[in-house]
C-alpha cells in the first residue's frame, strides 16, 4: 500500500524508532511506534527491552505526558500489535489500542507469532477501528529475519559478515589482514556479537588467527562460538579452547575425526558434535543450532565456510564493511571461495543494498531472503 505523505512519514519514524532496540529485545521483535492526528505527533515510542512496556505502551505514555488524549488518533506500527499470549509479561497492546479509541491503526507487518498473525488485526476491526497494513512492509520486516524466521521455519537466521578493501581483498598475498577496516567497524562487529546468538568461523580461519570470538568493550550478550572443523584439528592450546570452561564452544566435525582428537577436545570443555561426512553440512548445523536454541547465527568466515552456506542458500543477509584501500595482487583472497557461480546470471542476488558510514569505511547491508 502507498498511503499519504504524512502516513509514510510517520511509519518511516516508526521503523526509525524501532531500529533503536538493540541485544537488550533479545527474542523478541524490535518495534516502533508514532501517535498521530494528521501531521501532528501525538507520541513517539519503541520497544526497548524484553519484560518491558511494548512500543505502543510506550507511545501512549510519551502522548500522556505531552498531554494528548489519544481518542480517534491514528497509530502507526512496525508490528502488528500484540494479543493476550501464554506467559507474556506484558499487557496485550492490542486492548491498549482498542481502550483509547483509535480511529486508525497503520501496521507495516503482521506479526509471525502464530498465536497472534491476523488475530490482533480482526479484534481491532470488531472494535470499529480502521486496520490498514503493508505501509513500508519491507522496510519494517527487514528491521526483524531473526524473529520472523524461526516462526516461520524454525531455524536461526544467517548473517554473513566480512570487511575487505575497495578491490575486494580480505588480505594480502601474505595472509596479512590486520587490520582492513577501521576501529569504528571492528567496535560496531563487537556490537553485532552481542546480539546474535551464535558466532561461527571455520578451522582455517581459527588456525590462522587464534581468536576468541568474544564481545569487547560493549555491552550485550556473549554468543555461543562455533567452530566448522572436518577433522577435528582445532588446537588444544588455541584461544576458544583455553576459554571454552568461561564462555561455551561447539566444534562442529564429522564422523570422519579423530576419536582421540575428539576426546581431548571434550576433556578441555569444548561440545563436539558430528554434522556431516567428508565436510561438516551447513543445513545440519543450522539444525543443531536450532536445538540449542540459537535464533540468529553470525558467519565470520573464512572463505570456505561463507561459500558452503551461500552455495547451500543459507545466508540471509551480508553485512560488508568496505574499506578505502587497495590491496590488490593475484593470490590475494575475496571473502567468499569455492567453486562460485558459473555466470553473472547465476550469482546471488542481494535486495535492499544499504550504505552508510563506518568511520572511515563504508557498511553495505543487503538481503538474500526476507521473511
Amino acid at each position: 500500500m502507498s498511503g499519504s505523505e504524512a502516513d509514510r512519514r510517520h511509519m518511516a519514524r516508526a521503523i526509525e524508532l524501532a531500529a533503536r532496540g538493540d541485544y537488550r529485545v533479545h527474542r523478541n521483535p524490535k518495534v516502533g511506534a508514532v501517535l498521530a492526528r494528521g501531521a501532528q505527533v501525538l507520541g513517539e515510542g519503541w520497544h526497548i527491552e524484553a519484560g518491558g512496556p511494548h512500543a505502543e505502551a510506550a507511545a501512549f505514555a510519551d502522548a500522556r505526558t505531552r498531554g494528548h488524549d489519544p481518542l480517534g488518533a491514528t497509530l502507526y506500527v512496525t508490528l502488528e500489535p500484540c494479543g493476550p499470549l501464554e506467559g507474556k509479561r506484558t499487557p496485550p497492546c492490542v486492548a491498549a489500542c482498542v481502550e483509547a479509541g483509535l480511529a486508525r491503526v497503520f501496521a507495516a507487518t503482521r506479526d509471525p507469532h502464530p498465536e497472534v498473525s491476523g488475530r490482533s488485526f480482526d479484534r481491532l476491526r470488531e472494535a470499529g477501528v480502521v486496520v490498514e497494513v503493508g505501509l513500508l512492509e519491507d522496510a519494517a520486516r527487514r528491521l526483524n529475519g531473526p524473529f520472523a524466521k524461526w516462526f516461520q521455519h524454525e531455524l536461526p537466521y544467517v548473517t554473513a559478515k566480512w570487511a575487505m578493501s575497495l578491490d575486494g581483498k580480505i588480505a594480502c598475498h601474505t595472509g596479512a589482514s590486520q587490520w582492513i577496516s577501521s576501529e569504528a567497524s571492528r567496535r560496531l562487529t563487537h556490537v553485532l556479537r552481542g546480539e546474535v546468538d551464535a558466532i561461527a568461523i571455520g578451522i582455517e580461519t581459527a588456525l590462522a588467527d587464534d581468536p576468541r570470538l568474544t564481545r569487547r568493550d560493549v555491552p550485550g550478550r556473549d554468543p555461543l562460538r562455533v567452530v566448522l572443523d572436518s577433522q577435528a584439528r582445532l588446537p588444544l592450546a588455541s584461544q576458544l579452547v583455553l576459554t571454552a570452561r568461561e564462555r561455551p564452544v561447539l566444534l562442529a566435525t564429522t564422523a570422519g575425526a579423530d576419536a582421540a582428537r575428539r576426546a581431548a577436545l571434550t576433556e578441555l570443555g569444548v561440545e563436539v558434535e558430528s554434522l556431516g561426512t567428508g565436510r561438516v553440512d551447513p543445513g545440519a548445523l543450522l539444525e543443531a543450532l536450532a536445538k540449542r536454541g540459537v535464533r540468529h547465527l553470525l558467519l565470520e568466515g573464512g572463505g570456505e565456510v561463507l561459500a558452503a552456506f551461500f552455495s547451500a542458500g543459507l545466508v540471509d543477509r551480508v553485512l560488508a564493511f568496505l574499506a578505502p584501500k587497495v590491496i590488490g595482487g593475484e593470490g590475494a583472497p575475496g571473502p567468499v571461495r569455492g567453486a562460485g557461480a558459473a555466470s553473472v546470471a547465476d550469482a546471488v542476488r542481494l535486495l535492499h543494498l544499504t550504505a552508510r558510514p563506518s568511520g572511515e569505511d563504508v557498511l553495505l547491508e543487503g538481503h538474500v531472503h526476507l521473511y
